[in-house]
């Protein structure tokens, strides 16, 4: 975990980024105290919701309703809903 000032931070916010980015946890000061802390962003993953609703799946214990609004989010979920518009 690394620790910059405000001011640091503010230098070289495109770096910091860039650090998070990679996996690195960034806490931000002010005058000694800890004011942020900037982690990396969690990524959204479909693979874990469809793996969720495949053990579902057969399941006699829910209801008619319940199965088809499964059904709907099965067939909403896409890994093009996951891919990140601004890398190129």
């Amino acid at each position: 975990m690394r620790e910059l000032s405000a001011s640091e931070a503010s230098r070289n916010f495109s770096a910091v980024l860039d650090e998070a980015e990679r996996g690195e946890t960034i806490v931000v000061t002010r005058s000694g105290r800890r004011v942020a802390v900037i982690t990396p962003a969690p990524r959204a993953n479909g693979r874990a919701l469809r793996e969720v609703l495949g053990r579902w799946r057969g399941n006699a214990a829910f209801d008619d309703e319940f199965a088809a609004e499964v059904r709907s989010a099965r067939e909403a979920v896409s890994n093009d809903l996951d891919a990140d518009p601004w890398r190129d």
